[in-house]
């Protein structure tokens, strides 16, 4: 079985028998270990004293009066963050069940690195033993944000953290001068022949994806049907579809504020700027097996997906849409 995606930290948890992800004593030291976490030189004794006790014992319990007593405002706000979802992860004790805790919330407090943590860890989890490259790229959507580019008529997806540090390097090679049509050409669009290179580049996000190919979005819509089964037990099937169609349809998710502003303006059969029409980028249509009774309103009819993309060209997936909209009946 071939390895992938190491920086989600899913070595550092065990799964149960129930398939689901154990919060361990080594997730949380690698919770403490990250840069975003660790002390600064200049942190006060107070900031350093907590850090050092709870790499001692990572689930030791933290009062308040600990956290307050630091001298940086900042500090004090971050370390609150940090113990209130070390605390939520400990009580729940599984990955999925803390990130569906979590996604119940009307606000969610926790900082959106960690959220991104929780969700990358769950779909390595969910796709393990997964041999499609183009179904793990499609992946990186649901926790990395894309740069979108068009490119001789294709939708060219390439990792927006990749961008900004190849932009701020001033020793790159003309491999980048921020995704112009020139540039686009040296970057590896992943495909057949060189689908075998994932697998050393899992972790680097390095590989492009193109959003315009049919093939691209059906392994995008395989990986969303996998999140919500993994999450929810809910099977249902998904495939790409080239514009909404249906005269009657009766339920959509926007997989992004983009896609959700798109499909309310289709909702509400609202005249739409050419600057959103061009702002979508996928529709999807969905069928959940009828052992999952729906709302009556939606029983006998599909739902869609919108994914769209930002005024700025840039994309992710809220993979919290995915559960969160499901139209399904709710026992009383």
């Amino acid at each position: 079985m071939k390895e992938f995606w190491v920086s989600s930290g899913h070595h550092l948890t065990r799964r149960n028998e129930q398939g689901t992800l154990d919060v361990t004593d080594e997730l949380l030291l690698g919770l403490l270990a990250r840069p975003e976490v660790l002390p600064p030189d200049e942190a006060c004794a107070h900031e350093k004293a907590l850090h050092h006790a709870l790499l001692a014992d990572p689930q030791r319990k933290v009062a308040g009066g600990e956290i307050d007593r630091m001298e940086d405002a900042d500090a004090r706000e971050n370390w609150h963050f940090l113990i209130g979802f070390r605390d939520l992860l400990l009580a729940h004790g599984t990955i999925e069940a803390s990130y569906l805790a979590l996604i119940k919330q009307d606000t969610i407090t926790v900082p959106p690195i960690f959220m991104a943590q929780l969700v990358h860890l769950i779909l390595r989890n969910a796709l393990d033993g997964c041999e499609d490259t183009l179904m793990l790229r499609a992946g990186e959507l649901f926790f990395r944000s894309q740069k979108a580019s068009m490119h001789d008529g294709h939708l060219l997806l390439v990792d927006l953290d990749l961008v900004e540090s190849l932009s701020a390097d001033p020793h790159q090679s003309p491999l980048l001068s921020m995704m112009g049509e020139q540039r686009i050409r040296e970057l590896d669009i992943l495909g057949p022949d060189n689908a075998y290179d994932y697998w050393s580049r899992s972790d680097a996000f390095s590989m492009v994806f193109d959003m315009s190919q049919r093939h691209s979005r059906e392994a995008l819509a395989r990986v969303m049907q996998i999140w919500v089964s993994h999450l929810t037990g809910v099977a249902l099937a998904i495939e790409p579809i080239e514009t909404m169609s249906d005269d009657d349809w009766r339920w959509f998710i926007g997989l992004d504020s983009t896609g959700t502003r798109i499909g309310n303006a289709l909702w509400n059969s609202e005249w739409m700027p050419d600057e959103l029409k061009q702002r979508a980028v996928a529709f999807f249509k969905a069928d959940i097996d009828s052992r999952f009774p729906l709302l009556p309103e939606v029983s006998g009819h599909p739902l869609y997906l919108i994914l769209g993309m930002s005024a700025e060209g840039q994309i992710m997936i809220k993979p919290q849409n995915l559960i969160a909209g499901l139209p399904l009946k709710r026992n009383n």
